[in-house]
């Protein structure tokens, strides 16, 4: 039995794939992944922000107090939020090559075509062996027209893979008007893969300080559908790989997304909450499903499930939607509400 898959053209062990999170922050943790059987990981995100900020801070640093006194030598450069640095970075995916055979895959968060080029190429050199496009963008112009915004994909795309010859993955969100199109057009101008989908992260207010204030909510096993339809739709349509992330918890969901068409499954809220040896168990339970579901091979499950390939393709379209509304028990909800 055999779990060895392909990803952004890369061979990897397994289809377990530790997603970009503050676990990989750690050499130590990187290394763990791959001996509990990660196929590849995703390293934290540099945020286009950080490469914003370090231009405009080599500037504001070296002409800091110069209309002052000589006490100005002995300035200190002003607190930042984030943990590290873009030099930083480069240093730990290098770090981490030297730990590690299996494929370290760097991860760029941002909005905007910006200093990616130039830092793509410069996480290339550190020994990435793919790249993850994390464009991570909340349109609020109202006059912003949606090719607009698609075409902002486009030019970030383009730009990074005319600098780089590693492979690039473009991470979605899932808000678009037609994602099959927009996912066809970033395959068509080259991308490597699709990780399907990035979680927004939304705003929540605090009514004792009356200030909106970030929290994070872990996904739950129900955030997989989304993915999971989506996945199904386009495999067989586009190129490029297929990652599935969010809401991938155990065997099951892993099973489910390999028979629609992902390539890999990307884990992360679980791993905060069950600990990277949770891998391990989920390699076990997903060896265990295919000896007795008679698999030999995860290749010889994906797509299997797929739009182009399963009975009835219209459950991934409105048919299941009618299904669900006409299966429905409305004593469910009077069973809630009695606890």
């Amino acid at each position: 039995m055999t779990l060895t898959t392909t990803y952004l053209g890369l061979e990897l062990k397994s289809p377990l794939v530790p997603s970009a999170s503050p676990l990989s922050e750690e050499i130590d943790n990187i290394k763990l992944m791959e001996d509990v059987g990660a196929g590849a990981v995703v390293m934290h995100s540099l945020f286009e922000e950080q490469l914003t900020l370090e231009k405009h801070e080599l500037h504001h640093h070296l002409s800091y107090g110069t209309e002052s006194f000589a006490e100005a030598l002995t300035y200190f450069p002003e607190i930042t939020n984030f943990r590290v640095g873009p030099e930083e970075y480069l240093d730990h995916i290098r770090k981490a090559k030297e730990k590690v055979d299996i494929p370290i895959i760097a991860s760029l968060n941002g909005s905007s075509v910006g200093g990616w080029t130039e830092y793509g190429k410069l996480i290339q050199q550190a020994g990435a062996s793919a790249l993850e496009l994390n464009i991570y963008y909340v349109p609020t112009d109202p006059d912003l027209t949606s090719q607009d915004i698609e075409q902002n994909y486009i030019d970030i795309l383009t730009s990074v893979k005319a600098a780089v010859t590693i492979p690039v993955a473009v991470k979605l969100s899932p808000y678009f008007s037609n994602t099959a199109n927009i996912a066809k057009r970033l395959d068509q101008s080259g991308a490597d893969g699709l990780v399907l989908f990035n979680r927004f992260y939304q705003p929540d207010i605090n009514l004792e300080t009356l200030e909106v204030e970030p929290h994070v909510l872990l996904s739950t096993p129900q955030a997989m559908r989304l993915p999971l339809r989506w996945i199904a739709i386009l495999y067989g349509h586009i190129q490029g790989s297929l990652a599935a992330t969010s809401g991938i918890h155990n065997a099951h969901d892993v099973v489910k997304m390999l028979m629609v068409g992902a390539n890999v499954t990307m884990l992360c809220s679980v791993l905060l909450r069950q600990g990277i040896n949770h891998i391990q168990c989920l390699e076990k339970d997903l060896r265990e499903w295919m000896k007795t579901h008679e698999y030999e091979s995860v290749r010889q499950m994906q797509g299997t499930m797929s739009q182009l390939n399963c009975p009835n393709p219209s459950t991934f379209e409105r048919a299941q939607y009618m299904k669900a509304l006409q299966t429905y028990n409305p004593d469910w909800g009077r069973i809630c509400t009695s606890f």
